[in-house]
C-alpha cells in the first residue's frame, strides 16, 4: 500500500485530505508538519508521495521558520530524497502562483484549497505515485 504523507498545518484540512485519500485512493496517510519528522520519513523511505501545505504557520527547521516552498527545496536538494514526489497544496491560488510556487520550490505539482473535486484530488495524487 502506497503512503501520503500529509504536511499541513490545518488539522480540519488533513483530516479532510486523508479521508479522501484513504477512502477513494485506498491509500495509508501520515500526517505531520514537524519539519524533522517530515525529512526523517522522506529520508527513511516511509512515504511514496508528500502533500505539502505552503504556508505553515508553526513549523522551526534548526531554529527558524520555515514553509512547505523551504521544505520542498530542502527535501529536493538532497539526492537521497530528490526523487520523491511532492504536490503543494494552498489557498493561494492567485493568477501565477502555481508556476512562481512550482518554479520557487521544484514540486512536482500544485492543488489548490478548498479540494472540491474529490475524485480529482485522488488522481492528482494517484498520477505523481511511483509504480511499482
Amino acid at each position: 500500500m502506497k503512503t501520503v504523507l500529509i504536511v499541513e498545518d490545518d488539522l480540519i484540512n488533513a483530516r479532510v485530505f486523508s479521508k479522501i485519500l484513504t477512502k477513494r485512493g485506498g491509500l495509508e496517510v501520515k500526517h505531520t508538519e514537524n519539519v524533522d519528522e517530515v525529512m526523517q520519513i522522506a529520508q527513511t523511505g516511509a512515504a511514496d508521495i508528500i502533500l505539502m501545505d505552503v504556508s505553515l504557520a508553526h513549523s522551526v527547521y534548526q531554529g527558524k521558520p520555515v514553509d512547505g516552498i523551504k521544505i520542498t527545496q530542502m527535501l529536493k536538494a538532497d539526492p537521497q530524497t530528490a526523487g520523491l514526489p511532492i504536490i503543494l497544496v494552498t489557498a493561494h491560488a492567485m493568477q501565477g502562483d502555481r508556476e512562481n510556487f512550482l518554479k520557487q520550490s521544484g514540486a512536482d505539482d500544485y492543488i489548490s484549497k478548498p479540494v472540491v473535486d474529490h475524485q480529482q484530488f485522488v488522481d492528482q495524487v494517484m498520477a505523481l505515485l511511483p509504480r511499482e
